[in-house]
């Protein structure tokens, strides 16, 4: 009686390869803020990641055809000043991008159509009114949900 302790798989000669650098992101400062978070969104024309930095909080914005070493003195999307702990850019417009921030304010920001030229620190709208951070941001239809410390949503 035979016992094959090894079971066959058709996948066991297959390997992968390794990105090329010039193809992946390099030298962002993410964020190292410990929350339940993605720390990124993407859409089809953006992605968006939360980084860190001083006197408040900031994301970066990078058109996806960017990619390669992305400079330190980057533009930044920075405007709360608490730091940001979730981001969600809008299902509709890509050029719009929602942030939850640990200074108990949500701002949305319209980004301008070939990415970001120098630092935006104008929000179109800045939503008020929640007591503690802002962690969850997501995007449901035409309507963005937040969620936040105390254990409550509210639908913006």
């Amino acid at each position: 009686m035979s016992r094959q302790v090894v079971r066959s798989s058709k996948f066991r000669h297959v390997f992968g390869q390794a990105v090329k650098t010039d193809q992946c992101y390099d030298d962002i400062r993410i964020s190292q803020m410990t929350w339940d978070s993605n720390f990124c969104s993407v859409n089809p024309k953006f992605v968006a990641m939360i980084v860190d930095a001083s006197g408040g909080g900031s994301f970066i914005v990078l058109p996806l055809s960017k990619s390669g070493r992305i400079d330190m003195s980057y533009p930044t999307v920075c405007g709360h000043t608490g730091p940001v702990l979730d981001i969600e850019f809008c299902p509709h417009n890509d050029n719009i991008i929602a942030s939850g921030s640990e200074d108990c304010s949500v701002m949305i920001w319209e980004i301008p159509e070939g990415g970001l030229t120098a630092p935006l620190t104008d929000p179109v709208v800045k939503l008020d009114g929640h007591s503690k951070r802002v962690g969850i941001l997501s995007c449901l239809q035409s309507k963005l949900m937040t969620g936040f410390k105390e254990k409550m949503a509210s639908l913006f």
